[in-house]
């Protein structure tokens, strides 16, 4: 089986950053991928101009490929945020202006797949009141994601590169996950399974595969050490991918790595030309 026997999508959020984000989605259907995913865009702003939001989606159905998975509202990100869904006062207000925005236009692409970040505590606020306004957000951001018919993914972070956020291991986003579903009675929220991050945490990733692929609605991957593309750290990803297909996950497979110190249209060697367009 192997790499060749996935469906894959380009995270545009961290590959082909070095292009302008309008100019990414053809980048990436010129590299030979026909699926890409998107952090939210914007994060000075949670409900952009229309004209952005329109200026986006034509460059992704002029580019001929599938948006498959788009974030909330999430902060700085990249940057010092995780999130912002748990922070009480402006950011949670940001997070709950923008549920409907990013709903609206993953409908408009027929994206299926609605990211919400947790985000890290805050230092002199109860975690418990945190954890309380988080699951608050959660149920709207899931109810919004139903209406557009789409799931809600809720990812586990590294504790590493993530110290402040408490969702860094994988029985704990499931927890949230169960939680949330137990909210709403609407069963779409689901684990994202990032390895890098898990592998981060040093968790047992064929363990993690064997208890939670059933829960799990979207998959992420980077090698590590070193987040880059598949082959240039230790993971065995190709192994742990045919797993999580033989343990009944038929979903996408994002690329969530950096390209190193050259082109992103470079960083693709590791997959055929033949595998990249999705079957």
């Amino acid at each position: 089986m192997g790499f060749a026997d996935q469906r894959f999508n380009v995270n545009l959020s961290i590959l082909f950053t070095e292009l302008p984000l309008l100019e990414r989605p053809a980048a990436a259907a010129a590299a030979g991928f026909t699926a890409v995913e998107l952090w939210w865009p914007w994060v000075d702003s949670p409900t952009p101009e229309q004209s952005e939001l329109d200026a986006l989606k034509k460059a992704i159905e002029d580019a001929g490929v599938q948006l498959t998975g788009l974030n909330f509202y999430a902060g700085q990100l990249p940057g010092p945020d995780r999130g912002a869904l748990s922070i009480p006062g402006a950011e949670s207000e940001k997070f709950r202006a923008n549920i409907d925005v990013a709903a609206d236009f993953a409908q408009s692409l027929d994206c299926k797949a609605l990211n919400a970040l947790y985000g890290n505590r805050v230092e002199g606020v109860d975690p418990a009141e945190q954890d309380t306004l988080a699951l608050e957000n959660l149920a709207l951001a899931a109810r919004a994601a139903d209406r557009v018919g789409a799931i809600l993914l809720i990812e586990a972070l590294n504790k590493p590169e993530s110290p402040l956020c408490p969702i860094v291991s994988a029985p704990k986003a499931v927890e949230i996950v169960d939680k949330v579903n137990e909210a709403t009675g609407l069963g779409n929220a689901k684990f994202l399974m990032d390895l890098y991050h898990l592998s981060m945490n040093g968790e047992d990733l064929p363990s993690v595969i064997e208890q939670y692929a059933s829960k799990t609605g979207h998959v992420q991957i980077a090698d590590n050490p070193g987040r880059g593309a598949p082959g240039t750290g230790t993971l065995p990803l190709a192994d742990l991918l045919d797993q999580l297909k033989k343990s009944g996950y038929e979903g996408w497979v994002g690329l969530e790595y950096k390209p190193g110190e050259r082109p992103s249209a470079e960083a693709f060697e590791w997959l055929p030309a033949e595998a990249r367009a999705a079957r």
